[in-house]
């Protein structure tokens, strides 16, 4: 370990509890499994199941109220300690007491999970719109009782509601477990510099950023080399979970798997169709970036391991204090709030950033509790790493804009939830390009165009394998040669002629965690999103910050059209997703123009020489 990487700070989690073998944290579980049993015994007491019809007379909205107030209390406090587990668990998941912690903790407090169905069919039974008539409460509440009510037509009945949200834990949540922690303690044994040293995945990655092409090609064998060692318990997985969703679905009502995460996602058909068309349509664009990026390099055309190979020197090594001083300025140049929430986290330790084995490879916001977040990242000094940081520390201040609601207000959507944290992420990268020379221009936009590239080709790839997946699946268990090959025929769609067709990454459906959770089409969507609202801010909208930070507090409150709306955006239109890819074509442009200008000067020099 170098000793900049042995300085990078790692987060702290002792203002909630002293540590998680502590006296306090020891209370705090035990209060927490009390409110949970208290609140089901509340659910019981005040008949919180389907019912018929129920008139809205005083004891109703007294029910609903106090009941609402109780569930809110119990759902601040459960996820609180919840997420402190998660944090030392993800931190290190070799940490055992803290792995045992969290299976402990989510079995004694499972009731909870199987509550949310019962109050979906105990709204089903209220005229809401009464209801709201008369409680301020119901107001506050509204598009969550909405989103109950049409929640209740896709329920089981109760006993099989009950059955399936306990047996996910021996299901689909355990096996989300198991990829957690077996990809997070792989390791893999590689060559380098002479030695051999054992690499966590995240360690074997960023050597896919060296200079030398040759240990970018032996991280990538060693990489794919690893995952098939893991394949069959991954694979299974995968299966087990998407069979579980499919057949959820099915049993509730939804025509698919994908109607239902639309709805979770709080968006239609019709958005979902306009945001794929457009960025089908962008997929010649990115090949263009990629083209470019392998002249660059000198290749004729890029393998996978090439995606992240650096392009030259960078003149500017970002060391982590810089890092800190630069987001914060930049932060602080679009608002003093959004500077000093930047500020706040770094002299608070709010961010683990450190790269090292046991930690989960992929790059992490939380929510702790009120306005306090954390922030997981794997910090290498370079402008790549930057714009990572201010991603993550952008999920922060959507937490801080949520902070005066009640958890069962700030439900925002994974539509919603990727658009604070990229808008963050924009205004940093769009700072660097300003400051840099001719040069640096070239890294810079290359780090904006690497991030661009995840989130819309790679995500794009990620949602024809799952479509892919879920419509086989329908007939039986899918196997590692099947799902390697529609992972490539995926990548071969988005990425085209772009990429060496020998050269691709057939497991990649393995090493995102994401694809055993939900659907990934929200990435794009946020990004997107947030680029068109940076657009806003660009031309001087009228109260932009204002509204911004109205419309991030409104996330878990209303649908995202709406939200939208409020700034002129029909996100039901492929015209608009397109604006937002427009601005990413901008910066493609600018980065062939940079790459091809040496090429320019030589040959208008050659033709001086010529007629001279």
């Amino acid at each position: 370990m170098s000793e900049s990487e042995s300085a990078l700070p790692h987060w702290d989690m002792s203002v909630v509890y002293p540590g998680i073998a502590s006296a306090e944290f020891e209370a705090g579980f035990r209060s927490a499994v009390r409110a949970v049993e208290q609140l089901v015994a509340l659910f019981d007491q005040c008949g919180i199941e389907r019912q018929e019809p129920i008139p809205i007379d005083s004891a109703t909205v007294c029910t609903f109220e106090t009941v609402i107030d109780r569930y809110n209390t119990v759902l601040a406090e459960v996820g609180t300690l919840r997420r402190y587990i998660q944090c030392f668990v993800d931190a290190d998941s070799r940490n055992e007491l803290a792995q045992t912690r969290l299976g402990a903790f989510k079995h004694q407090t499972r009731p909870l999970s199987m509550l949310e169905a019962r109050f979906d069919a105990w709204v089903a039974s209220l005229d809401v719109a009464t209801l709201h008539e008369r409680s301020a409460v119901a107001r506050a509440h509204a598009f969550f009782l909405h989103r109950a009510k049409q929640r209740s037509a896709h329920l089981m009945s109760p006993a099989e509601e009950a059955v399936a949200r306990e047996m996910s834990l021996t299901g689909s949540a355990a096996w989300k477990s198991l990829c957690s922690t077996l990809t997070s303690q792989l390791t893999v044994a590689l060559e380098t510099d002479g030695k051999t040293r054992e690499l966590s995945i995240s360690g074997v990655r960023t050597l896919m950023r060296d200079p030398d092409r040759a240990v970018r090609r032996r991280a990538y064998e060693a990489e794919i080399a690893a995952w098939e060692r893991v394949a069959v318990p991954l694979v299974a997985a995968l299966n087990a979970i998407k069979g579980e969703q499919s057949m959820l679905a099915r049993r509730r009502g939804w025509a698919s798997p994908l109607d239902a995460a639309l709805f979770e996602n709080s968006i239609d058909r019709q958005t979902l169709d306009a945001l794929m068309a457009a960025v089908h349509d962008a997929f010649p664009d990115f090949r263009r970036y990629l083209k470019a990026r392998a002249r660059a390099l000198g290749l004729p055309v890029l393998a996978w391991y090439d995606l992240d190979a650096p392009l030259g020197e960078s003149k500017r090594v970002w060391s982590f204090p810089e890092a800190r001083q630069f987001i914060v300025e930049q932060f602080g140049a679009y608002s003093n709030r959004l500077g000093g929430l930047a500020e706040r986290a770094f002299q608070e330790r709010w961010i683990d950033a450190e790269p090292r084995p046991g930690k989960i490879g992929v790059n992490s916001g939380y929510h702790l509790r009120d306005d306090e977040s954390r922030i997981l990242v794997h910090y290498k000094p370079t402008f790549y790493a930057v714009n990572v940081l201010a991603h993550e520390l952008g999920h922060a201040y959507h937490n801080l804009n949520l902070a005066r609601r009640t958890p069962l207000q700030r439900r925002a959507p994974g539509t919603l939830a990727e658009t604070a944290s990229t808008f963050c992420q924009t205004l940093v990268s769009q700072a660097g390009l300003q400051q840099a020379d001719a040069h640096e221009q070239i890294v810079l936009l290359d780090a904006s165009l690497q991030m661009a590239t995840l989130l819309v080709v790679t995500t794009a790839t990620l949602f024809l394998f799952e479509k892919a997946f879920y419509e086989k699946r329908q007939h039986g268990e899918l196997f590692l040669e099947t799902l390697k090959q529609m992972m490539l025929e995926a990548q071969r769609q988005a990425y085209g002629d772009a990429l060496d067709p020998n050269a691709l990454h057939p497991y990649t459906f393995m090493a995102l965690p994401s694809l055993y959770s939900y659907w990934n089409f929200q990435y794009s969507f946020g990004l997107l999103l947030a680029l068109g609202l940076y657009g806003c801010h660009r031309n001087g909208a009228a109260d932009f910050q204002v509204r911004y930070d109205e419309l991030l507090s409104a996330t878990g409150m209303e649908a995202p059209a709406d939200l939208a709306a409020r700034f002129g955006i029909d996100i039901r239109s492929p015209s608009f997703w397109r604006s937002g890819l427009d601005v990413i074509r901008a910066d493609i442009e600018r980065f062939e123009s940079a790459v091809d200008a040496p090429r320019r000067k030589q040959e208008q020099a050659v033709a001086w020489m010529t007629k001279v």
